[in-house]
C-alpha cells in the first residue's frame, strides 16, 4: 500500500504523538499512521488508489501545532518502517 511519510518538528512527547495519529486517522484514505518522536518521522498508510493532499495533511500536522517539514510518498510498507524504528543501533 501507498505510504506518506513526513518529517515533522515541534513533538516532544506521547501525547503529542498521539493528537497527530488522531488527526490524521479522520481522513477517510487513512488506513494506518505511525509516528516515531525520535525520528520526528510521521507515516500515514494510505487505501490504494487514494491519496491525501499535501494541503490536507500540513493542515491536520500544524493545526495540531506542530511544524510540517516535508512530505514525499513512497513504495516503502508500514511494516518495513516499523522494523526499521525498531531496529536498535549498534
Amino acid at each position: 500500500m501507498p505510504t506518506i511519510e513526513m518529517r515533522v518538528f515541534g513533538m516532544v512527547c506521547g501525547f503529542c504523538a498521539q493528537g497527530i495519529e488522531a488527526s490524521l486517522r479522520k481522513n477517510p484514505a487513512t488506513v494506518d499512521v505511525v509516528v516515531s518522536l525520535e525520528k520526528q518521522l510521521v507515516v500515514v498508510e494510505t487505501r490504494p488508489g487514494v491519496d491525501i493532499p499535501n494541503q490536507d495533511l500540513k493542515a491536520a500536522i500544524t493545526s495540531a501545532g506542530y511544524d510540517l517539514k516535508s512530505v514525499a510518498r513512497t513504495t516503502r510498507t508500514l511494516a518495513e518502517v516499523r522494523g526499521e524504528l525498531e531496529r536498535k543501533p549498534d
